[in-house]
This record gives C-alpha cells, sequence and structure tokens, in this order.
C-alpha cells in the first residue's frame, strides 16, 4: 500500500484523531518539547502508534519540509470519498446541502485554505477533477491545518458529467464568475447548492460553466480586478452558512 509522510503538528494530529488513515510512525525533533508536541505524543502512544525520535536534520529528510513543526509521520495514502457516499449521507437526512466543486484549483495552499473553510461550513463533500487539479497532498493537509484528514473528497474523471447527476439528484448548481450581473448577496442559496469554484487564472472553464444553473459574482470595489480562489470560495461558502442560519432563525421566531 503506497504510503507518505504528514508534516506539522496540526496533520499529524488530526490523521491519528479522524482514523481514517494507517499511521506506521510517528517522528519526533529531539529536543522538542512543547506542550503541543507533548499532546500529539501523548494521542500517538495512546493509539499504540511507533514514536522514533530523530535529529533535526533527519527530520528535514524524511518529511521534505523545512516547515514540520518538529513532527512527522508515516501514513497511508489519503483515501478519496465517493459520490455514492454524500448521496447516501443525503438519502439518510444527513446532509447539510451543500457541495463544493473545484475546477482547475492548480494551487496546493488553495486547496488547503479552500479545504479548511469547507470543514468549518460543514460541506457534505468537495469534489475536485481527474486532472488539471491539486491532489491531497502533505502539502494540503498542512495548508488545511489538517482539515484535509476529516473532510470527504472526491475525484471524478468527467466534472461535466458530475455536475448533470448532481442536478438529477435535486442539487442547484451555481458557479462563482467575477464578470456575472447577479451578486452573490441578492441569490438564494438556502436550498441543497453546489457550489462551482474556478481556478486561479482562467476560472470555470467554458463546459462546466455551460452546466451551471446561473454564476454569481462577489461585488467588488477597487484597482483589483478579481479574488484569490480560497478567498472568493471562502465568501461564498460562508454567504450560504450566513443565508441559513438567518433562515432558522426566522422559521424558529416564527414558532
Amino acid at each position: 500500500m503506497r504510503s507518505e509522510i504528514l508534516y506539522g503538528i496540526h496533520p499529524v494530529v488530526e490523521a491519528i484523531s479522524a482514523c481514517r488513515r494507517d499511521i506506521y510512525e510517528v517522528y519526533i525533533e529531539k529536543g522538542k518539547t512543547s506542550q503541543r508536541v507533548k499532546r500529539a505524543l501523548a494521542l500517538a502512544e495512546s493509539k499504540k502508534i511507533p514514536i522514533v525520535s530523530v535529529k533535526p536534520s533527519a527530520l528535514k529528510s524524511i518529511t521534505g519540509s523545512e516547515i514540520h513543526q518538529g513532527i512527522g509521520a508515516k501514513a497511508s495514502g489519503y483515501a478519496y470519498a465517493k459520490l455514492s457516499e454524500i448521496d447516501d449521507n443525503i438519502q439518510k437526512g444527513r446532509s447539510n446541502g451543500l457541495i463544493l466543486l473545484l475546477d482547475n484549483i492548480l494551487d496546493p495552499q488553495n486547496l488547503g485554505a479552500l479545504i479548511r473553510t469547507a470543514l468549518c461550513v460543514q460541506v457534505d463533500g468537495i469534489i475536485i477533477p481527474k486532472d488539471r487539479s491539486a491532489l491531497p497532498t502533505p502539502a494540503v493537509s498542512k495548508a488545511s491545518a489538517g482539515a484535509l484528514e476529516h473532510i470527504s473528497l472526491v475525484r471524478v474523471v468527467n466534472m461535466a458529467r458530475t455536475m448533470k447527476m448532481l442536478k438529477e439528484m435535486g442539487w442547484w448548481i451555481v458557479g462563482m464568475d467575477s464578470v456575472s450581473d447577479q451578486s452573490i448577496f441578492s441569490s438564494d442559496l438556502t436550498g441543497s447548492v453546489a457550489i462551482v469554484i474556478g481556478g486561479e487564472d482562467k476560472g470555470i472553464r467554458p463546459l462546466v460553466k455551460n452546466h451551471c444553473d446561473f454564476l454569481m459574482s462577489i461585488p467588488q470595489a477597487g484597482p483589483i480586478s478579481s479574488l484569490n480562489a480560497a478567498v472568493a470560495g471562502a465568501i461564498a461558502m460562508y454567504e450560504v452558512f450566513r443565508q441559513r442560519l438567518l433562515l432558522k432563525e426566522k422559521m424558529q421566531s416564527d414558532r
């Protein structure tokens, strides 16, 4: 089975806590005695995971990174979820009515940031294409502060076909497009919504855009023409979150 090296406090701790990967060994830099490292080691010990103390130079070599925060872990590769698993949760009433589709997100930092926000607003899952996408690497887990270890990430061969399937399942497909005349703040996002976020340079591909039910933009002022993909995605997800909180509060006050 393929293995990889996770690094950083949050990725290691969350990978152990999530119990979705096999953790073969935890590496600790000699002399590291911070409280966060001690808590991580205590968690590893509670799971009976072997702990190996190594020199700083060795840990840098093992992890391939200088930002390892004194800890790493040898773990099984990331396991993708299946679209059918998300659908199953929906059918069983465990859906939060929000899916994220990422088209052409190539920057691992942006993917990690989007995953971190998505976990905060409890998305049902994130869908990425097989090609033209950053992958869930240890660098992405680090950028997500370990959120990758808890999120349902689905990888599909054909994004347009997947969007068609989602529509048949009752989802509205909403694309983020900076030139759209429809503001995100005037859009009704209280139903089952799948938000499409485009890549850093070219945005959503034309074929994918054509499969959206509608497009919306984030109002902007100033000389910068567009927002970073991770920032735009965060604003979109939290606008959905905000609208649903308001709807929930209204329903409670009407009782």
